[in-house]
């Protein structure tokens, strides 16, 4: 069942964004694991800032094309720890496969063709 709305996503990632920004600095992360995090952030922000979603400012990358996206972004995350060989450092590895989990929780629960069935045309500011 699908239970996330376009609008709703949008929140959801542009929180996530600053769930990555903000974590390095609050837990303390070594470098390897806060390059990643940010990385994943300013990719996640890109690619929401374009995304043909109600909270996107340029609408250039199709909403279902911006979920398999994000579906990447989930499951890097998840394999970071030991593809980064950080995996030993149990809270940075915990919060690594957390945050790689909600990810995909999201992209599995989005209704990614809402908009395309009931409107043509892409989303407007005022989400009509």
């Amino acid at each position: 069942m699908k239970l996330l709305s376009p609008r709703l996503h949008g929140y959801i990632d542009y929180a996530i964004v600053l769930l990555l920004v903000a974590a390095p600095l609050a837990l303390r992360f070594e470098p390897a694991p806060a390059a990643v995090c940010y990385s994943t952030a300013l990719a996640h922000f890109i690619v929401s800032l374009l995304s043909d979603h109600p909270l996107g400012a340029a609408r250039k990358i199709p909403f279902a094309v911006h979920g398999a996206l994000e579906l990447s972004f989930g499951v890097g995350l998840l394999a970071s720890p030991w593809m980064f060989r950080f995996s030993a450092e149990g809270p940075t590895r915990t919060f690594f496969v957390a945050t790689g989990i909600l990810l995909v929780l999201v992209v599995v629960t989005t209704r990614y063709v809402a908009g395309v069935l009931s409107r043509p045309e892409p989303y407007d500011r005022y989400d009509r």
